[in-house]
């Protein structure tokens, strides 16, 4: 990897507002939504809020096998990012992630027993940009430009 490639990279991420969120249904099958890119810790740790009771969280409790996505559509750029996600419900998580207006939909604020976290912890990632197709690691990703 490149550290123009890199660069690519971060900047797709640091732009995206929203992440195309899978899980995997009971039956095997992928489920995608679009979900608020709130916070990150790297490139291969991702937050997201959401409501405890929603099928998607039943989901990642039962199967925690994920895949996240990132798009800039005008310039066929994307980044698949496949790990796992962790359904988050202390108090630190809850309150890292909050912002105003949440309460519209957590009354309680960060008591609010339905509000959850997802922590999204990446294994791999591909990157697409034009008609190149590039998989790589979280070491190739740190150490990019270094050599």
């Amino acid at each position: 990897m490149t550290k123009d490639m890199k660069e690519r990279i971060t900047d797709l991420v640091d732009e995206a507002k929203v992440a195309y969120v899978s899980s995997v249904d009971e039956k095997g099958y992928p489920m995608t939504k679009a979900m608020l890119s709130l916070q990150r810790d790297g490139l291969f740790t991702h937050y997201f809020s959401t409501h405890c009771s929603n099928r998607r969280t039943q989901q990642f409790l039962k199967n925690s096998k994920a895949c996240i996505y990132f798009c800039k559509e005008d310039s066929f750029e994307g980044l698949m990012l496949n790990g796992n996600i962790e359904v988050m419900t202390d108090r630190d998580h809850k309150a890292m992630l909050w912002r105003e207006g949440f309460e519209m939909y957590y009354p309680e604020g960060i008591e609010t027993e339905n509000y959850c976290v997802y922590k999204f912890t990446a294994h791999k990632a591909n990157f697409y940009y034009g008609l190149s197709d590039f998989d790589f690691l979280l070491e190739d990703y740190e150490n990019a430009g270094l050599s």
